[in-house]
Protein backbone atom coordinates (compact mmCIF):
# COMPACT_ATOMS: atom_id res chain seq x y z
CA UNK A 1 0.00 0.00 0.00
CA UNK A 2 1.62 3.32 -1.18
CA UNK A 3 1.35 6.49 1.44
CA UNK A 4 -1.77 8.33 0.58
CA UNK A 5 0.18 11.82 1.00
CA UNK A 6 0.99 11.36 -2.56
CA UNK A 7 -0.56 13.62 -4.95
CA UNK A 8 -0.84 14.30 -9.02
CA UNK A 9 2.20 16.43 -10.02
CA UNK A 10 1.48 20.14 -10.63
CA UNK A 11 2.17 21.09 -14.10
CA UNK A 12 4.34 23.97 -13.33
CA UNK A 13 7.36 21.94 -12.28
CA UNK A 14 8.49 19.03 -14.69
CA UNK A 15 6.64 15.91 -13.63
CA UNK A 16 9.78 13.69 -13.20
CA UNK A 17 11.01 16.86 -10.85
CA UNK A 18 7.93 16.64 -9.17
CA UNK A 19 7.70 13.27 -8.16
CA UNK A 20 11.23 13.48 -7.43
CA UNK A 21 10.65 16.07 -4.58
CA UNK A 22 7.48 14.12 -3.41
CA UNK A 23 9.08 11.09 -3.08
CA UNK A 24 12.48 12.74 -1.34
CA UNK A 25 10.42 14.47 1.26
CA UNK A 26 8.11 11.11 2.01
CA UNK A 27 11.20 9.16 2.64
CA UNK A 28 12.69 11.61 4.51
CA UNK A 29 9.78 12.34 7.40
CA UNK A 30 9.28 8.36 6.98
CA UNK A 31 6.43 7.43 5.50
CA UNK A 32 7.52 4.24 3.94
CA UNK A 33 8.91 1.27 5.62
CA UNK A 34 11.91 -0.18 5.27
CA UNK A 35 12.48 -2.82 2.54
CA UNK A 36 9.16 -1.57 0.83
CA UNK A 37 8.89 -2.27 -2.67
CA UNK A 38 7.97 1.21 -4.83
CA UNK A 39 7.07 -0.32 -8.38
CA UNK A 40 7.15 1.91 -10.79
CA UNK A 41 3.09 1.11 -12.07
CA UNK A 42 2.16 1.68 -8.53
CA UNK A 43 3.52 4.93 -8.40
CA UNK A 44 2.59 5.90 -11.88
CA UNK A 45 -1.01 5.13 -10.45
CA UNK A 46 -0.51 7.51 -7.65
CA UNK A 47 0.67 10.11 -9.23
CA UNK A 48 -1.48 9.76 -12.19
CA UNK A 49 1.35 9.55 -14.55
CA UNK A 50 3.15 7.52 -17.47
CA UNK A 51 5.94 5.06 -16.33
CA UNK A 52 9.03 7.33 -17.67
CA UNK A 53 8.99 10.43 -15.01
CA UNK A 54 8.49 7.78 -12.01
CA UNK A 55 11.36 6.09 -13.25
CA UNK A 56 13.37 8.86 -14.11
CA UNK A 57 12.82 10.03 -10.01
CA UNK A 58 13.41 6.35 -8.90
CA UNK A 59 16.64 6.85 -10.79
CA UNK A 60 17.77 9.97 -8.62
CA UNK A 61 16.92 8.42 -5.63
CA UNK A 62 18.67 5.92 -6.24
CA UNK A 63 21.81 7.81 -6.77
CA UNK A 64 21.47 9.93 -3.28
CA UNK A 65 21.63 5.98 -2.04
CA UNK A 66 17.92 7.13 -0.92
CA UNK A 67 16.64 3.90 -2.69
CA UNK A 68 17.92 0.40 -3.57
CA UNK A 69 17.56 0.08 -7.44
CA UNK A 70 16.83 -3.28 -8.77
CA UNK A 71 17.46 -4.53 -12.64
CA UNK A 72 13.61 -3.55 -13.69
CA UNK A 73 13.93 0.20 -12.60
CA UNK A 74 11.82 -0.40 -9.45
CA UNK A 75 13.16 0.48 -6.28
CA UNK A 76 12.96 -0.77 -2.49
CA UNK A 77 13.13 1.66 0.52
CA UNK A 78 16.92 0.26 2.36
CA UNK A 79 16.53 -1.88 5.19
CA UNK A 80 17.52 -0.68 9.06
CA UNK A 81 20.39 -2.00 11.08
CA UNK A 82 22.29 -0.91 13.82
CA UNK A 83 25.71 -0.63 11.84
CA UNK A 84 24.29 1.51 9.27
CA UNK A 85 22.16 3.79 11.65
CA UNK A 86 25.84 4.56 13.65
CA UNK A 87 27.34 4.60 10.62
CA UNK A 88 24.44 7.60 9.54
CA UNK A 89 24.58 9.20 13.09
CA UNK A 90 28.39 9.31 13.16
CA UNK A 91 28.28 11.61 10.36
CA UNK A 92 25.36 13.36 11.29
CA UNK A 93 26.65 14.24 14.55
CA UNK A 94 30.14 15.41 12.57
CA UNK A 95 28.66 17.54 10.19
CA UNK A 96 25.59 18.80 12.43
CA UNK A 97 27.67 19.31 15.23
CA UNK A 98 29.92 21.77 13.42
CA UNK A 99 26.91 23.82 10.99
CA UNK A 100 25.76 24.27 14.63
CA UNK A 101 29.03 25.32 16.41
CA UNK A 102 29.69 27.39 12.88
CA UNK A 103 25.93 28.60 12.95
CA UNK A 104 26.22 30.18 16.72
CA UNK A 105 28.85 32.72 15.44
CA UNK A 106 26.87 33.75 12.33
CA UNK A 107 23.07 33.53 13.39
CA UNK A 108 20.96 37.22 13.09
CA UNK A 109 18.06 38.24 15.72
CA UNK A 110 15.57 37.36 12.76
CA UNK A 111 17.37 34.11 11.97
CA UNK A 112 17.02 32.89 16.25
CA UNK A 113 13.38 33.86 16.04
CA UNK A 114 12.53 32.08 13.47
CA UNK A 115 14.73 28.92 15.23
CA UNK A 116 12.49 29.52 18.29
CA UNK A 117 9.23 29.84 15.96
CA UNK A 118 10.30 26.39 14.78
CA UNK A 119 10.60 24.92 18.10
CA UNK A 120 6.90 26.32 19.31
CA UNK A 121 5.71 24.56 16.37
CA UNK A 122 7.53 21.56 17.22
CA UNK A 123 6.01 21.73 20.90
CA UNK A 124 2.12 22.42 19.61
CA UNK A 125 2.37 19.93 16.89
CA UNK A 126 3.39 16.94 20.12
CA UNK A 127 0.48 18.34 22.13
CA UNK A 128 -1.70 17.69 18.65
CA UNK A 129 -0.44 14.20 18.17
CA UNK A 130 0.24 14.70 14.65
CA UNK A 131 3.52 12.66 14.67
CA UNK A 132 4.28 13.50 10.67
CA UNK A 133 3.83 16.90 11.59
CA UNK A 134 6.22 17.13 14.44
CA UNK A 135 8.60 15.26 12.45
CA UNK A 136 8.72 18.10 9.89
CA UNK A 137 8.47 20.86 12.71
CA UNK A 138 11.71 18.73 13.91
CA UNK A 139 12.98 19.17 10.62
CA UNK A 140 12.68 22.78 10.09
CA UNK A 141 14.11 23.52 13.45
CA UNK A 142 17.25 21.55 12.55
CA UNK A 143 17.55 23.06 9.37
CA UNK A 144 16.96 26.55 9.86
CA UNK A 145 20.12 26.52 12.30
CA UNK A 146 22.18 24.76 9.98
CA UNK A 147 21.18 26.93 7.23
CA UNK A 148 22.91 30.09 9.50
CA UNK A 149 25.62 28.62 9.31
CA UNK A 150 26.45 30.08 6.02
CA UNK A 151 27.91 26.87 4.73
CA UNK A 152 25.93 25.56 1.18
CA UNK A 153 28.15 22.10 1.53
CA UNK A 154 27.53 21.85 4.85
CA UNK A 155 23.98 21.96 4.30
CA UNK A 156 23.82 19.98 1.36
CA UNK A 157 25.96 16.91 2.93
CA UNK A 158 22.87 16.57 5.85
CA UNK A 159 20.47 17.02 3.82
CA UNK A 160 22.15 14.00 1.75
CA UNK A 161 22.86 12.42 5.34
CA UNK A 162 18.65 12.76 6.60
CA UNK A 163 17.57 11.43 3.36
CA UNK A 164 19.27 8.06 3.88
CA UNK A 165 17.84 8.39 7.88
CA UNK A 166 14.59 8.31 6.72
CA UNK A 167 13.85 4.51 7.27
CA UNK A 168 14.65 5.16 10.74
CA UNK A 169 12.45 7.80 10.70
CA UNK A 170 9.75 5.61 9.73
CA UNK A 171 10.79 3.26 12.93
CA UNK A 172 10.84 6.51 15.29
CA UNK A 173 7.25 7.45 13.85
CA UNK A 174 5.83 4.09 14.43
CA UNK A 175 7.03 4.02 17.77
CA UNK A 176 6.23 7.52 18.81
CA UNK A 177 2.94 7.58 17.20
CA UNK A 178 0.92 5.69 20.11
CA UNK A 179 3.00 7.29 22.84
CA UNK A 180 2.29 10.68 22.15
CA UNK A 181 1.13 13.15 24.95
CA UNK A 182 3.29 10.32 27.15
CA UNK A 183 6.08 12.91 27.50
CA UNK A 184 8.02 10.82 25.09
CA UNK A 185 9.49 14.17 23.55
CA UNK A 186 10.66 16.10 26.25
CA UNK A 187 14.06 15.01 26.82
CA UNK A 188 14.10 15.84 22.83
CA UNK A 189 12.21 19.47 23.89
CA UNK A 190 14.85 20.01 26.50
CA UNK A 191 17.47 19.64 23.87
CA UNK A 192 16.52 21.99 21.49
CA UNK A 193 16.08 25.25 23.77
CA UNK A 194 18.93 24.51 25.34
CA UNK A 195 20.50 24.53 21.78
CA UNK A 196 18.61 27.86 21.31
CA UNK A 197 19.85 29.53 24.60
CA UNK A 198 23.40 28.47 23.39
CA UNK A 199 23.01 30.38 20.13
CA UNK A 200 21.82 33.24 21.91
CA UNK A 201 24.50 32.67 24.35
CA UNK A 202 26.81 32.74 20.70
CA UNK A 203 28.26 29.74 22.55
CA UNK A 204 29.21 27.58 19.94
CA UNK A 205 30.84 24.40 21.79
CA UNK A 206 27.54 24.57 23.79
CA UNK A 207 25.02 24.89 21.13
CA UNK A 208 27.15 21.69 19.61
CA UNK A 209 27.32 19.47 22.65
CA UNK A 210 23.53 20.15 22.79
CA UNK A 211 22.78 19.17 19.34
CA UNK A 212 25.04 16.24 19.65
CA UNK A 213 23.13 15.12 22.89
CA UNK A 214 19.66 15.51 20.98
CA UNK A 215 20.83 13.28 17.94
CA UNK A 216 22.39 10.67 19.95
CA UNK A 217 19.81 10.35 22.09
CA UNK A 218 17.34 9.47 19.44
CA UNK A 219 20.09 6.74 17.90
CA UNK A 220 20.10 5.15 21.11
CA UNK A 221 16.29 4.59 21.11
CA UNK A 222 16.47 3.59 17.48
CA UNK A 223 19.19 1.05 18.39
CA UNK A 224 16.84 -0.52 20.90
CA UNK A 225 14.13 -0.60 17.99
CA UNK A 226 16.44 -2.07 15.50
CA UNK A 227 17.44 -4.87 17.95
CA UNK A 228 13.96 -5.19 19.03
CA UNK A 229 12.80 -5.63 15.58
CA UNK A 230 16.02 -7.93 14.15
CA UNK A 231 15.14 -10.72 16.84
Amino acid sequence: MLDDSLEPVSSRITISDGIYFQLRSALITGRFDPGQALTIASLAKSFQTSHMPVREALRRLGAENALEIASNGSACVPTVSVERLDDICRARVALEGLATEIAAGNIQADEIEAVELHMAEHEASSASGNVYDMLLKNRDFHFAIYRASRSEVLVQLIDSLWLRYGPYMRMLSSYIAPRMGTGLHQPFSNHHQAIVDALRRRDGTAAREHMIADITGTQMLLRELCRSEAA
